[in-house]
């Protein structure tokens, strides 16, 4: 099995608690409210929301992935930081045993959050990896997580 990481770090105008509440507290209800285009459906299937949980994310027309389940491995309110792995789903497409994604939100001087993002694609067996595809997959990400964000930033209130 190999190991490919892939790193991406995003500046918001949103304080980081507040993204942070949205992107790993919120995530089930939010996603398909921000982007419905790609989300459809977030279903819990295993634990209480927390540490652990297994949860079923449906994904709309177009979006290039019919679904996927994560696990949530992480979820610190302390550190604004969560992590999940992806453990089954179309994103896996029989090259990867599992993705795991960590986000870490951090202040920035401005009031706003600096986002890092880190990707590690775990490869069956000894696939060869197309770098492009990682890129694509992360860039993905990237847009889903700034759509999310514009989304936050209209509805402050909420």
């Amino acid at each position: 099995m190999g190991v490919f990481t892939r790193e991406m770090e995003i500046i918001s105008p949103i304080p980081p608690s507040k993204l942070f509440k949205a992107f790993a507290l919120d995530f089930d209800t939010l996603f398909p409210k921000a982007i419905p285009n790609a989300v459809t459906t977030v279903k819990l299937i295993e634990g209480d929301g927390g540490v652990g949980s297994v949860k079923k994310v449906t994904f709309g027309q177009g979006w290039g992935l019919n679904y996927l389940k994560h696990r949530v491995d992480e979820l610190d309110e302390d550190s604004l930081s969560y992590a999940y792995t992806v453990l089954e789903g179309d994103m896996l497409r029989n090259i990867y045993e599992r993705i795991r994604f960590e986000t870490k939100f951090v202040g920035a001087p401005n009031g706003g959050t600096i986002c890092t993002m880190t990707a590690k694609f775990y490869t069956v067996g000894d696939v060869e990896i197309d770098e492009e595809q990682i890129k694509a997959e992360t860039e993905k990400r990237g847009r889903a997580f700034k759509a999310v964000a514009d989304y936050v930033l209209a509805n402050l209130d909420a």
